[in-house]
């Protein structure tokens, strides 16, 4: 076998789990957007180098940017060697990928190949692995939904959660969306993904699903925080069966200040959120949840946005966005507990098979 070995994308993913490293070689910016599932950043091309390049191309010409290009590949690539794979045995076997034309990718891949490394270059790069999730979700597979109804608060996640670790199929939109899907659910401390990586994400996770068992998700809405869910993977779950999951009131309120704790010490980071709630309820209900955040009466505060704008919400919109709603299968919780969230996954593992 001559290498480097240039394989295109329906062969890369086939064998996906077989590289010892899979090396994204584009900048830093490029990677953060989005990027193979498994993959290093090991620029070619820094992000300022790239910039410079990029203009000299432009402003001096093609011969001269090479040559400036041309050093400073070669030292970042030696640079890789030293740090982070010169431990490497000879039958280490990597996979490089650049964005699209194979320049970045395809110098890292010859010097490594020159090494004596099995190397496997992507033909295509990026580019290729992108029209490859767009199709993917564009017409995901048959998979047998069941999705997860209930109001604010009554531990939809956390069944999510729960059936996971029982071995049950999840799709968790709003682990993957690093958010909790409501005008409360920014997580301060994780930013969303990028678009692109939410929906490779979400094409990971559903490459790996067996068509004959069910896969279960939660109700959401199009977007989850900033975050669009793909159309026809929208459509797929609102003509699924549902489960009417129920908790009492009282029981929701406790769930959703221990969800929420990061709002508790921060009143004026949850009266920021509130603000956007003021188009809904105007001025003069929105002060007074403020002065209830800021003197800490956060459980009646809590009770009071159930009850004034995520219940009536909830009531508004099931019925007309998840047509099998009317014949759910109820579930319901007497607790908030591990013990009560472990019977409840049972129960739905059980009778869902």
């Amino acid at each position: 076998m001559k290498y480097p070995e240039v394989l295109g994308i329906d062969q890369v993913l086939a064998q996906l789990h077989t590289f010892d490293a899979i090396i994204d070689a584009r900048s830093p910016v490029e990677f953060a957007q989005d990027h193979l599932p498994g993959a290093i950043n090991a620029p070619v091309l820094d992000d300022e180098e790239r910039i410079r390049i990029g203009t000299m191309y432009k402003q001096v010409g093609a011969f001269d940017a090479k040559k400036v290009g041309a050093a400073l590949v070669a030292r970042n690539i030696a640079r890789h060697i030293e740090e982070l794979w010169i431990d490497k045995p000879r039958d280490w076997r990597p996979l490089v990928y650049c964005w699209r034309g194979g320049n970045r990718s395809g110098a890292m891949a010859h010097i490594l190949a020159k090494i004596g490394w099995p190397v496997v270059q992507l033909d295509g790069g990026y580019k290729a692995f992108r029209q490859e999730v767009n199709t993917a979700l564009e017409q995901p597979p048959a998979l047998h939904f069941k999705v997860v109804c209930g109001t604010t608060g009554s531990g939809k996640s956390r069944l999510l959660e729960t059936l996971h670790a029982q071995g049950a199929q999840v799709l968790d939109l709003e682990q993957l969306a690093a958010h909790r899907g409501s005008v409360l659910g920014q997580l301060p401390s994780q930013p969303q993904p990028s678009q692109k990586a939410f929906e490779r994400h979400i094409w990971d996770v559903m490459r790996r699903f067996d068509p004959a068992r069910p896969v279960f998700v939660e109700a959401e809405s199009k977007k989850v925080g900033n975050l669009r869910v793909p159309a026809a993977l929208m459509d797929a779950m609102r003509a699924a069966d549902c489960i009417a999951l129920t908790l009492s009131r009282a029981d929701r309120v406790r769930l959703l200040m221990q969800d929420y704790q990061h709002f508790l010490g921060d009143p004026a980071l949850l009266n920021g959120q509130l603000e956007h709630l003021t188009q809904l309820h105007g001025r003069e209900k929105i002060a007074r949840w403020h002065a209830m955040s800021d003197a800490g009466q956060m459980a009646p505060l809590v009770e009071e946005l159930l009850a004034d704008h995520y219940d009536p919400a909830y009531l508004r919109s099931i019925d007309r966005n998840f047509t099998r709603y009317s014949q759910a299968v109820p579930l319901a919780l007497d607790d908030i507990d591990s013990a009560a969230f472990n019977a409840a996954a049972l129960q739905l593992i059980a009778t869902t098979r």
